[in-house]
């Protein structure tokens, strides 16, 4: 699984990317959320099609663009709009503000630093990735099962409804014949 890295700490980067690969995932580390933007031009241009992440932890606050940004920007592509996005910060946020980024840019998760350790954080983000999945494959399983509208595929779509006017035999109707 790939993993989208992103993180101005060049430290803190590394670790997480080390922990990436001992956990058999492969690092895309960027060191700023530029780096990260300009990437994701490329992915709708059609020029990045592989080796595309299948989850994202990034930095809230970085040069360039602002995690959460990111996490907008990778919610409107379709290739990626699924992955669960986790965000981390130095910061200490409240409820309100971490709702806050879970509704309007669709941020799955939002971790503290320093971050938990080795095991925990492996867990922690694996059982993110698990939820994440299985909540969108729900969601598609479900939509695949609702029934959508019963056509008629007999009936003749453009003839116009029968009118509930009675019509006076002796009044001629138009005709749309031409003769």
């Amino acid at each position: 699984m790939n993993w989208l890295i992103a993180e101005d700490e060049a430290d803190i980067r590394n670790l997480v990317g080390i922990m990436c690969t001992v956990w058999g995932h492969v690092p895309l580390a960027f060191e700023s959320g530029q780096k990260v933007w300009d990437w994701l031009d490329q992915v709708e241009a059609g020029t990045v099609g592989t080796g595309l992440p299948e989850f994202a932890l990034m930095d809230i606050r970085m040069p360039g663009r602002r995690g959460s940004e990111l996490a907008q920007r990778i919610r409107s592509i379709d290739k990626l709009k699924d992955i669960p996005i986790v965000l981390m910060t130095a910061f200490v946020l409240g409820d309100d503000e971490i709702d806050h980024l879970k509704q309007e840019y669709g941020v799955d998760h939002v971790i503290n630093k320093p971050l938990p350790d080795f095991d925990r954080l492996g867990i922690v983000l694996h059982d993110l990735i698990k939820q994440k999945h299985d909540s969108v494959k729900a969601a598609a399983d479900s939509f695949s099962s609702t029934p959508g509208p019963i056509l008629n595929p007999s009936a003749d779509v453009t003839a116009p409804a029968p009118s509930t006017d009675t019509l006076d035999e002796n009044k001629s109707v138009p005709s749309d014949r031409t003769s």
